[in-house]
């Protein structure tokens, strides 16, 4: 028999080298607990986007099985995130009359709107609308709601992708039996679990590197700025050491993940790795310091692409927070400090904040995503409460379950994030264009 938890919730994030489904209880304080973990090696990706369903899904069935396991729980509704090089991000500005003199919800949502009606291709769909600032009369403030004024302003981040690469993810995750209570920016997720609000106020470039895609995401005065994905990550470092020591691929992502270093300087020149030969080829050593001399050139070119978008982005000189390296490549040892060499700011490595139960499995770069999906579920759930409270409903989390599982955006009753609307049942769940 399933054990009962009050309320459960299930991050899901399907990557280019794995998948991993993580189930937390959100507990009455509005903390989270984690109940179980699954992960599974992932087939059917490349660069983040599925390109076959089947291997998809087989992967996805196999993490959430191990997660139900742990958990002893069934999972029907899964948070999962979407990234990609088809990922695509701006920002617009909105503005309205205030019809009467005193801001409302109803003068927020319109004033996004305006925001919001920019030109996008046919095949691209809104992501992700949140509120940067908003302007009352020529004054920035924060929350404009209850405020007096007569014109509404409002700054806004914009991040389109592809209809079909979002439109795939879910038909995988539906084909497993589940829902999609929400579809995350990865960065976005990534963000929640492991900047601090001080980070994000200083001003911090977040650098997720996975196995596919570089994810960039640019914060400053605690909102997002400037959002890029770079189809350049891990899985280039593991096609270099396989062709450099002709190695199998399998081989090089076990040689790079054991012994790999990024900075040549930093590896031991006396300690010797095993290369197996290809085909029927036998073993050969190498120096773990020359094996780092293979790494260290792609690392260099990943890390100047993301100081190039840095500085396109007109950003670099307010990033006072420095760089915070996430994802599975930034396990790898030496990542930081050539990291320090090429942005010339401080570096660290970005761990999830969580500190409950099971905190020592999900205490990894590689868990960032999964743990941030985890934090907009909480959220979510948070803000549904909140509405709930204030419309004098007796259930607090049915406002927020309608909302997230016909939409893509986060669920919000706050004024910074724009709600999306509700799709037929079944169909997509895209927010109006």
């Amino acid at each position: 028999m399933a054990k009962e938890y009050k309320d459960l919730v299930v991050g899901l994030d399907i990557g280019t080298a794995k998948v991993m489904a993580v189930v937390a209880e959100v507990l009455p304080e509005g903390e989270l607990r984690v109940a179980g973990i699954g992960t599974a090696p992932a087939h059917g990706l490349k660069r983040g986007v599925v390109v076959n369903i089947d291997a998809t899904v087989q992967s996805i069935q196999q993490a959430l099985k191990e997660a139900e396991m742990m958990a002893d729980c069934k999972i029907t509704r899964v948070y999962t995130g979407i990234t990609g090089s088809h990922i695509r991000g701006q920002n617009s500005t909105g503005m309205v009359i205030v019809r009467d003199k005193e801001v409302t919800p109803v003068d927020v949502a319109r004033v996004i709107e305006t925001a919001k009606a920019i030109n996008i291709p046919n095949d691209q769909r809104m992501l992700l609308v949140e509120a940067q600032e908003f302007v009352i009369d020529g004054h920035e403030v924060k929350e404009p709601i209850g405020m007096s004024g007569g014109r509404l302003e409002v700054k806004v981040h914009i991040v389109t992708g592809a209809q079909s690469a979002a439109e795939n993810i879910i038909k995988c995750v539906r084909r497993c039996g589940l829902e999609v209570d929400m579809l995350v920016l990865n960065p976005s997720a990534s963000s929640h679990a492991v900047l601090t609000d001080d980070e994000k106020d200083l001003g911090v470039a977040l650098v997720d590197i996975g196995a596919g895609t570089t994810d960039v995401s640019i914060f400053t005065d605690g909102s997002v700025r400037h959002t890029a994905v770079i189809p350049i990550a891990g899985d280039l470092i593991t096609s270099d050491i396989a062709m450099a020591l002709r190695t199998p691929t399998k081989d090089a992502e076990e040689i790079k993940v054991e012994h790999g270093v990024a900075k040549q300087l930093l590896a031991d020149p006396n300690e010797q790795v095993e290369v197996p030969g290809l085909g029927d080829r036998g073993p050969r050593m190498l120096s773990r310091q020359a094996l780092a001399g293979v790494i260290e050139p792609r690392v260099e070119e990943i890390f100047s692409l993301v100081h190039q978008v840095i500085r396109e982005s007109g950003y670099e000189e307010l990033l006072s927070s420095g760089i915070v390296l996430t994802g599975g490549t930034a396990v790898m040892p030496g990542m930081v400090e050539l990291g320090e060499d090429i942005f010339l700011k401080p570096v660290r490595k970005g761990l999830p904040t969580y500190a409950g139960a099971l905190s020592d499995m999900v205490a990894s770069p590689r868990s960032a995503t999964v743990m941030g999906l985890l934090e907009e579920a909480r959220l979510a759930r948070t803000r549904g409460m909140k509405a709930a409270q204030q419309a004098g409903r007796s259930r607090p989390c049915s406002a927020a379950s309608r909302i997230g599982s016909s939409g893509i955006f986060r669920a919000s009753s706050s004024p910074r994030f724009q709600p999306a609307t509700a799709s037929d049942e079944g169909g997509p769940p895209w927010p109006s264009r």
